[in-house]
C-alpha cells in the first residue's frame, strides 16, 4: 500500500470516530418535538445573555433536558467534563439530557469567567 492509501484510511477512521463522539456529546436529536424536546421529558432553559448564564444555577430531576440559548451578539460555548456545545452564535441553542444525578459545573470556553451549574436530583 502507498503512503497515500494509509493516509486516506487514517483520515476515514478519524472522521468516523469524530462523528460518533460528537453525536454522543449533544444527546440524541431524533424523535424531537417542534420545540426541540423529546416527548415525555422535562426541559429547563438557560439563557446566555450579557456574558452570563441566566440562571447561573438550576436544579432539575434526572431525565431532564436542559437547553441553553445564546441571546448575545457574540459567540459562546457551554462546556463541562460531560458535554461540549461548540460555538453558539446569537439565537442558536444547545441541549443536553441529564440522566445521572450529580452536580455539573460548566463554563464558556471563549469567556472563562462565565460559569454555571446544573444540579441533578
Amino acid at each position: 500500500m502507498s503512503k497515500n492509501s494509509y493516509l486516506t484510511i487514517a483520515i476515514s477512521i478519524l472522521t468516523v470516530l469524530s462523528l460518533a463522539f460528537l453525536s454522543g456529546c449533544g444527546g440524541s436529536s431524533s424523535n424531537n418535538t417542534t420545540d426541540g424536546t423529546t416527548p415525555g421529558t422535562q426541559t429547563d432553559k438557560v439563557n446566555i445573555s450579557n456574558f452570563a448564564f441566566e440562571p447561573s444555577t438550576i436544579t432539575v430531576t434526572a431525565g431532564t433536558t436542559v437547553t441553553w440559548t445564546n441571546q448575545d451578539s457574540v459567540a459562546h460555548t457551554v462546556v463541562s467534563d460531560t458535554f461540549k456545545s461548540g460555538n453558539l452564535s446569537q439565537g442558536q441553542a444547545f441541549q443536553f439530557k441529564f440522566d445521572t444525578k450529580g452536580t455539573y459545573n460548566y463554563s464558556c470556553s471563549i469567556h472563562p469567567t462565565m460559569k454555571g451549574t446544573v444540579i441533578v436530583e
